[in-house]
């Protein structure tokens, strides 16, 4: 697998997001370097639960249209129904204004948890792109190499002489980035960045490199460490040290160190996915969809410990922080969750829809609260008479918006709920 380390992403957007982290990745490994820790692996760990805690109010606004999504969908799906099977332009607009009625009723909108993805996601590639490409995101670390690159490249003939010894010692997890016929600078710190401690030996003993003895000695002796986590190199492979021991060429100790790292970030993207709310399927579009995402949650952490086995062991450390981290995030963030009234949130949520309104000059909605039922009566009731209760309680909060204007958002949310009486009535 070709990687390349040196090189920052051209993406834009996210190319100036990873830069930003890149900052912070080195702020944290000059913090650490102040009491005398230079580990990379233990950077990473860090780096991915800042960058995750700065990312929970998005997390908590998300989960919030979740659980305001699930208490909606009865009500979506009524409407649907409707209209099921009716395509003229006349009924589509009726069913898109009734299902616009229901999300204004709530104080929400059909893109209420876009706006966080939309957000979360350039941060999540940039992220991505900083543990992927440490020496390109990272000045301390990159200064490192800049002696020894600097005396390989006034040796005439580098480029092939690095190629031979990558053919030679089977190093396929860089690429030579090639400019006039020549490799670049950062070509050849992705070259020596990828370099486990056997290889910086057999580096030393190329005749064309022999002047430069002593600062392979030196670079190696500061880069070693600072990739060593848990006995592994962090930009090698798992699998590298699974098949050394199977061919006999390195310890059992490393091999299982390697092996858990693919089965860790597997078990804890399972058990993050099991903290996450789940959608609950009320017709045959919701099982179907349901029964979609039962089927992604199983393949996706699957795929990670596939990864993993050939992606750099800082990767995995990646992931299974940041796994971790969430999984932690979303114990809080539920238990957050259960203790908010969601009449207050819809209420919350209308303030805010109204405001907004009144920031661009538009008037007012006037949507009352008594135009969406309460929602602490959609709990399911135990008994006949509790339920005769939500209902009457669910009337009366209709029957005093009756007198909204025709045409109003009240007025159409009526529509949904009129419905819904004559469905009952069949």
């Amino acid at each position: 697998m070709d990687i390349l380390l040196a090189t920052k992403s051209s993406t834009p957007i996210i190319g100036q997001i990873a830069s930003l982290m890149g900052f912070i990745m080195d702020g944290i490994y000059r913090f650490l370097n102040l009491f005398g820790i230079h580990n990379l692996g233990l950077c990473i760990i860090i780096f991915s639960i800042i960058i995750y805690l700065l990312m929970t109010p998005l997390q908590i606004k998300q989960q919030k249209f979740s659980k305001l999504s699930a208490i909606m969908q009865p009500e979506i799906q009524a409407v649907q129904k409707k209209y099921k099977g009716k395509r003229d332009q006349e009924s589509m607009q009726k069913m898109n204004e009734e299902t616009q009625a229901i999300y204004q009723k709530y104080g929400t909108s059909p893109t209420g948890s876009c706006l966080q993805l939309a957000i979360q996601f350039p941060i999540l590639m940039a992220l991505w792109q900083v543990i992927y490409r440490i020496p390109a995101y990272v000045g301390s670390v990159k200064d490192i190499f800049t002696d020894l690159v600097t005396g390989i490249t006034n040796i005439s003939g580098y480029t092939e002489i690095v190629q031979q010894f990558m053919t030679d010692n089977k190093i396929n997890r860089v690429s030579l980035i090639l400019e006039d016929g020549v490799a670049t600078k950062n070509s050849i710190i992705d070259f020596l960045y990828a370099l486990t401690t056997e290889q910086w030996e057999s580096l030393k003993n190329v005749s064309e490199f022999s002047g430069l003895t002593s600062t392979i000695t030196k670079t190696a002796g500061e880069i070693s460490p600072m990739q060593s986590f848990l006995k592994l190199n962090i930009a090698n492979q798992p699998l590298a040290y699974i098949m050394d021991f199977i061919q006999g060429n390195g310890p059992l100790l490393l091999a299982i160190i390697a092996l858990l790292i693919p089965l860790l970030s597997w078990a804890t993207q399972v058990a993050n996915i099991k903290l996450m709310p789940q959608p609950s399927a009320n017709n045959d579009d919701a099982s179907a969809m349901g029964n979609s995402m039962k089927t992604m949650n199983t393949i996706m952490p699957i795929m990670s410990a596939v990864f993993c086995f050939t992606f750099p062991v800082g990767m995995g450390i990646y992931w299974i922080a940041s796994a971790v981290v969430r999984s932690v995030q979303q114990v809080v963030i539920n238990r957050r969750l259960d203790k908010i009234d969601m009449d207050d949130l819809i209420n919350e949520n209308l303030k805010k829809m109204e405001a907004k309104r009144a920031k661009k000059g538009l008037p007012s909605q006037k949507i009352t609260t008594q135009a969406h039922q309460s929602v602490r009566n959609i709990d399911k009731g135990s008994s006949k008479a509790n339920e005769s209760t939500k209902a009457k309680q669910v009337n009366d909060a209709y029957e005093k918006a009756r007198s909204a204007k025709p045409g109003s958002i009240t007025a159409r949310a009526n529509m949904v709920r009129d419905f819904e009486e004559r469905n009952k009535k069949k």
